[in-house]
């Protein structure tokens, strides 16, 4: 009888065992689905018409223009711009609540993030003293820091310069 109990006892560990290792597989699959979801969300929101239009503005304004200089010289324009600044405000909340990975956005939108906050920092910093609130696109600034941090540890190589030799 003893060896019948230890037997089952066993085979329940066993099966727990095997229960634990599933659960765990089945973590990491759902990790890896929740990427590939975060990475096509991310891919799509760029590719919207106010998305592409307001990155079309950004190249060709100079930088360092005022929230006035800025609106005098895009009138409308400015719609698209205001559409972009949301885009990377809503990115920055989602990087910072572990939503979407740093990495991720970095490879999809780093240039355009870093080129937006060098283009429109000082109009989102007179914006700030205009409306009187400090916290306007603020996850925006917190995203092109965190870019521009990345950068300054290393210079960004170019994906076609960097895996040139795919897969291999």
């Amino acid at each position: 009888m003893a060896d019948l109990s230890t037997l089952a006892n066993l085979a329940q560990a066993a099966a727990v065992m095997v229960a634990v290792a599933f659960g765990i597989y089945q973590v990491r699959q759902l990790g890896k689905q929740r990427r590939r979801d975060a990475a096509f969300t991310l891919m799509s929101s760029l590719q919207t018409r106010p998305i592409v239009e307001g990155l079309a503005l950004l190249d060709t304004i100079p930088e360092g223009l005022s929230g006035a200089e800025l609106r005098e010289r895009l009138g409308d324009g400015i719609h698209d711009l205001n559409g972009l600044l949301a885009t990377w405000e809503s990115l920055g909340i989602l990087v910072f609540h572990g939503e979407v990975g740093l990495d991720l956005v970095d490879d999809f939108f780093s240039g355009s993030i870093v080129h937006s906050w060098r283009k429109l920092g000082p109009f989102v910093e007179g914006l700030r003293t205009e409306i009187r609130r400090d916290t306007r696109w603020e996850w925006f600034q917190w995203l092109a820091e965190r870019m521009i941090e990345r950068e300054s540890n290393a210079a960004p190589v170019p994906a076609h310069v960097q895996h040139r030799h795919w897969p291999g």
